[in-house]
């Protein structure tokens, strides 16, 4: 009879145990899904402002015809964030480093081609200029939100795979650590404002 029970407390010590790690391990799915959904909304945001440039472009070319240098460079820096793409499920600090530089580029394009804005009065008081302006802005706005959103989820998931004991399941499972987004070169240095 004791032969028996140990058997069966040793089965319900094993159950106990595989109910934990399928808890342990559904967990870790769902966090892993809420980073590849929080990085979704990255790539929504970011899509949203590559729309609204060729509007902004066109708008600007029939302004500023003598500014045509300024205006390839923002449709070649949007193409070249158009074919820069990062893969959620398996993302590397470097990828998500190459897709922010990108980015990061056409931001520095759409800033060159609202300063020429400013040397065109017109320009400057056509309402649908205005508005793609403001859209923009807004855009960069929900950019910056995304962004942190996806760093916030991706900081959460990460330091659950890393805790003990569930970082030797995220281990036995491939469970990988999310790279984050982070402040591009020189953000640390104040903008120096001359009048």
């Amino acid at each position: 009879m004791k032969k028996g029970l140990s058997w069966i407390v040793v089965l319900g010590v094993l159950a106990i145990i595989a109910l934990w790690v399928a808890n342990v391990y559904n967990g870790l799915v769902v966090q892993q899904e809420d980073v590849e959904t929080a990085w979704a909304q990255v790539e929504n945001q970011y899509q949203r402002r590559i729309d609204l440039i060729p509007n902004l472009v066109a708008t600007v070319k029939g302004y500023a015809t003598h500014e045509q240098e300024t205006l390839q460079g923002v449709i070649d820096a949007r193409a070249k964030a158009t074919q820069v793409t990062v893969d959620p499920t398996n993302a590397t600090p470097e990828q998500l480093a190459a897709f922010q530089a990108a980015q990061g580029e056409l931001s520095q394009a759409l800033g060159r081609l609202l300063a020429v804005a400013e040397s065109y009065p017109d320009l400057k008081a056509n309402e649908n200029f205005r508005d793609l302006q403001q859209q923009l802005e807004g855009t960069e706005n929900r950019i910056a939100v995304a962004r942190q959103t996806f760093n916030d989820t991706a900081r959460k998931y990460n330091t659950e795979i890393r805790r003990f004991p569930k970082n030797i399941i995220a281990g036995a499972f491939g469970f990988e650590r999310k790279p984050y987004f982070e402040a591009e070169d020189g953000a640390e240095k104040a903008p120096k404002v001359e009048f």
